[in-house]
């Protein structure tokens, strides 16, 4: 099976990597410095469950690539669609799309551009970031993980088939039974901190001690509920709590990736997160205050980086 990795940063530098390091045929798009210092040196992994350092098959256009069986897509959300377009000339009759960014509809981006038969939905959860062009650093005790699954809660060989090559390779995932409740689970999570966690410039520690901003969060987390429901996607209280007892388990200083893209003046998946539920609340006609504070306050950030990127 050749296996596209689109995108070389935290996820698909980690998740990739080891890929290749268990001999699977992969190849990587990337860009700029990274892909220069990636086609001369490789790429290094530095990881709290062990370092390691691959040679990669690496390109810095799709127009390089002839046909993939399984193309991971490890973009941020706000690419997706963009993407999406990029790797039409590669996705044949049978290849497959994972997409395993944050947010809760990447999936129905694809399948808006691509045969909807040809995209899975799925999600990870890792903490990683570029440290330096060619490094990836793993750098938060989380067991990295993919969960995937089809689009309309099927079971089918080739869930069974791309599950047996992550096993290989020593990445630890999960053929999901509710593949849109897993993705929502883990949006709540992010969105309930990334935004917020923007907006202060705080830690996840600090937030979660100051009662003010707890309580905010709260109120982030049940209006993601309450959207959730309105789509039919079966979240509930039960969902906050783990979500909050997982904020309180995190390591001190951890921050979210879209809330250091925003306080490194990057563009960021603000858009996808806070900006997704207050677009899902205009349309559903439901009341997301909380989330349209956290978005407005940000906007005009997010519309500066973007202008100056």
């Amino acid at each position: 099976m050749h296996i596209v990795v689109f995108g070389i940063g935290g996820v698909g530098g980690f998740f990739g990597g080891k890929l290749a390091e268990s001999g699977a045929d992969v190849t990587f798009v990337a860009r700029g410095k990274h892909f220069e210092a990636i086609r001369s040196k490789g790429l290094e992994v530095k990881s709290i469950s062990g370092n390691f350092k691959v040679r990669l098959k690496v390109v810095n256009s799709i127009d390089d690539i002839q046909a993939a069986d399984l193309i991971i897509l490890a973009v941020k959300s706000w690419q997706v669609q963009e993407v999406a377009q990029q790797i039409k000339p590669i996705v044949g009759e049978n290849t497959i799309v994972l997409p395993l960014q944050n947010g809760a509809d990447n999936a129905d981006k694809l399948r808006a551009v691509l045969d909807p038969k040809n995209v899975l939905a799925g999600l990870c959860r890792i903490v990683a970031r570029i440290e330096a062009p060619g490094v990836i650093d793993h750098f938060a005790f989380q067991e990295p993980e993919i969960i995937f699954g089809e689009y309309d809660g099927s079971k089918s060989k080739r869930l069974d088939a791309i599950k047996a090559i992550f096993d290989r390779a020593g990445i630890n995932s999960k053929i999901s039974d509710n593949i849109h409740l897993d993705i929502w689970r883990k949006f709540l999570f992010i969105t309930t901190v990334s935004g917020i966690g923007a907006l202060t410039r705080s830690s996840f520690g600090e937030m979660r001690e100051d009662e003010h901003i707890r309580s905010i969060m709260y109120q982030t987390a049940n209006e993601i509920v309450v959207i959730a429901n309105a789509k039919n996607i079966p979240l509930g209280n039960e969902d906050i709590e783990k979500t909050f007892a997982a904020i309180d388990n995190t390591i001190f200083n951890t921050t979210a990736s879209m809330q250091r893209d925003i306080m490194e003046g990057r563009p960021s998946e603000l858009e996808d997160f806070n900006g997704y539920i207050v677009k899902m609340g205009k349309q559903l006609h439901i009341n997301t205050t909380a989330n349209s504070f956290i978005y407005n306050c940000l906007a005009l950030q997010e519309k500066r980086a973007r202008q100056s990127g």
